[in-house]
């Protein structure tokens, strides 16, 4: 991830010294989170690293059943009747039965792979009660029948699909790899139009990576392009774009009132976006990327970071309100960040081991997670193996 800009890596930022409020349970996994939970009842439902997808009760943290893929279950899981769907890095689409973890069906694509070092997620499939519809690394973007796992049809991109589908009225929308925004009728997966992102000098693919939000008749999208995108659903028309100018936009945008709220990669910031005219309305400093969307509860904004921290932004302001810190980050904070908040002298975000770089970072617990909020309580997951339970 070269970057044109570096001058917000290197910016001092001083923060209020926020209380914490301790986690109520948190359940250990294998390996990393990056899916983001669904809750139902009285059961969460999230994937990990280390090839399950857990059913965990919600208010104890205990275990109710687990169910193993053959590779990492980075995808968020979702719920239609007694059905779980959910894609893992084996290539697979599964559904199982939600209450004991039984697999009805498992559909194969033609296979999955990383599109570079920081592509984490993998789609997450959507539907509704008779077609679940899944994008996958071959290219394609699958829509398959509930209740058997067959597939009713297909419709070819040109590059990897791991942003999730939407379901909107009587399309369904999906961004690709190879920088379009595709809109596909539902029943056949005919095409309806697309639409190409602008592109950038360093990344002229304009990359769609994690997904889109679609309302009121106008489709959001972020692209490694460092743009922000609107477009009209049904014709595919561009509205407006809103360029940032040193980082990736990845995250899927959270609609709240008539405004858009996003993070970035590479520029460490947080945005409040006027969703008719793409003005910004205020910007929030952060210190390390924002990959997952954010959640509204009580006119505060919520999202993880991958520094390991929740973050809490009043909504009409954007200052800093609320703070959770993982275990992980607070025991490795210090090997990337001095007191200040500021990078240590020596480290180099992109410097010549990338690899090593990017396991450093995820030693602070990064949270890629979308959280969710129900009762009071936030859950995520987290880069360190945990779901978390906190109160708010």
């Amino acid at each position: 991830m070269i970057l044109r800009f570096l001058l917000a890596f290197f910016v001092l930022i001083n923060f209020p010294i926020l209380s914490q409020n301790k986690s109520i349970w948190t359940f250990k996994t294998n390996n990393r989170v990056y899916s983001s939970p669904v809750i139902e009842n009285n059961r969460i439902y999230i994937g990990s690293g280390d090839h399950y997808l857990y059913a965990i009760n919600k208010n104890t943290g205990n275990l109710v059943w687990k169910y193993k893929t053959k590779g990492a279950v980075h995808s968020t899981p979702f719920i239609s009747n007694n059905l779980i769907c959910f894609s893992s890095a084996d290539g697979n689409l599964y559904g199982v039965n939600k209450n004991n973890g039984n697999l009805v069906w498992k559909f194969e694509s033609k296979g999955e792979k990383m599109y570079d070092l920081w592509d984490y997620y993998l789609s997450s499939p959507t539907g509704n009660t008779e077609t679940v519809y899944w994008g996958c690394a071959d290219g394609n973007l699958y829509a398959i029948e509930n209740k058997t796992g067959k597939l009713q049809w297909k419709f070819k991109t040109n590059g990897v699909v791991h942003a999730s589908p939407v379901l909107y009225k009587e399309q369904v929308y999906i961004g690709s790899f190879d920088g379009y925004v595709y809109a596909l009728g539902k029943d056949n997966g005919q095409l309806l139009w697309k639409f190409k992102t602008v592109g950038d000098e360093y990344f002229p693919n304009g990359e769609i990576q994690k997904g889109l939000l679609v309302k009121d008749d106008v489709v959001y999208f972020g692209s490694r392009d460092y743009n922000m995108y609107a477009i009209n659903s049904k014709t595919g028309t561009l509205l407006w774009n809103l360029k940032e100018k040193s980082g990736w936009i990845i995250a899927i945008p959270t609609e709240h009132k008539g405004t858009l709220y996003f993070g970035t990669s590479d520029a460490h910031l947080f945005y409040a976006v006027d969703k008719k005219t793409g003005i910004v309305k205020w910007t929030a400093p952060l210190q390390m990327r924002v990959y997952g969307s954010g959640v509204v509860h009580n006119n505060t904004i919520y999202f993880g970071s991958f520094d390991g921290k929740i973050i809490g932004l009043n909504c009409d302001t954007g200052e800093r309100n609320y703070e959770f810190q993982t275990e992980s980050s607070k025991k490795n904070y210090s090997l990337m960040y001095n007191e200040k908040g500021h990078f240590k002298k020596g480290f180099e975000l992109y410097g010549d081991d990338f690899e090593a770089t990017e396991k450093l970072i995820h030693s602070l617990g990064s949270i890629l997670s979308t959280p969710i909020i129900e009762n009071n309580r936030i859950y995520f997951g987290s880069s360190d193996g945990t779901i978390y339970t906190v109160k708010l």
